[in-house]
C-alpha cells in the first residue's frame, strides 16, 4: 500500500486528500495529513472560546464567493458542502460589500474551518497535528520525512500544500527538489 503524505491540513490540503481518495478509488492508499498546527484549518481557521464553545470568529475568511467564471468549474463542490449543511446562503447584507453580478456568497454556520473539516471526513486520512516539517530526503526511492519532535517516517509520495514561505525553510533534499526529482524518476 503506497503511503502518501500530505503536509497542511488547511483547505488545500484537505480537499488534495478528499480529491485523492474520490478519484482513485481503486489504489490502495494510506492518506496521512501532518499539520504544525493544534487544529485543522490553516488559512481557514475557526477560533473557538475556551470559555463558551459557541463564541467563534472565523479567522482568515468570513464568508465564501462563487463567481460566474469558477461556476461551471467549481459548482459540484458548492454542491456538496451545500447539501452537508455546511455552507448556507449569505442573506444578510454587509455593509461595502460589492457584489459582482452572477455572484453568490455564503457563510459556513459551523464556522469557517468546517470547509476543511468536510474533506477530511471525507479523505479518511490519518490526521495528525503539531507536526512540524522541518526536512525532507529522498532516500532508497522513498521520501524520508523528518519533523521537530519524532522519528522520521517514509512515504512514496509526498504533497506540500504549506504556504511558499513556509516550503523555503524547508531542508534536506528538497532544497534540491529538481535534481531530487530527476533522481526518483531516473531520467538523470
Amino acid at each position: 500500500m503506497a503511503r502518501v503524505l500530505i503536509v497542511g491540513a488547511g483547505p488545500t490540503g484537505s480537499l488534495c486528500a478528499a480529491l485523492l481518495r474520490r478519484e482513485l478509488p481503486q489504489l490502495p492508499l494510506r492518506i496521512v495529513l501532518w499539520d504544525k498546527a493544534r487544529g485543522a484549518g490553516g488559512r481557514m481557521t475557526t477560533s473557538r472560546s475556551p470559555h463558551n464553545p459557541r463564541c467563534t470568529a472565523d479567522l482568515g475568511a468570513q464568508y465564501i464567493t462563487l463567481r460566474p467564471a469558477y461556476a461551471e468549474k467549481h459548482q459540484s463542490f458548492y454542491e456538496e458542502l451545500l447539501a452537508h449543511g455546511v455552507l448556507k446562503p449569505l442573506t444578510a447584507p454587509v455593509e461595502g460589500m460589492v457584489v459582482e453580478e452572477g455572484s453568490h456568497n455564503f457563510v459556513t454556520p459551523q464556522g469557517i474551518s468546517s470547509i476543511v473539516e468536510h474533506y477530511l471526513i471525507e479523505s479518511g486520512a490519518d490526521v495528525l497535528y503539531e507536526h512540524h516539517v522541518t526536512q525532507i530526503y529522498l532516500r532508497g526511492g522513498k521520501w524520508e520525512v523528518c519533523k521537530k519532535t519524532g522519528s522520521p517516517e517514509q512515504f512514496d509520495i509526498v504533497v506540500l500544500t504549506i504556504p511558499v514561505p513556509q516550503i523555503l525553510q524547508l531542508q534536506g533534499d528538497i532544497v534540491n527538489s529538481k535534481s531530487s526529482f530527476n533522481k526518483y524518476l531516473n531520467t538523470e
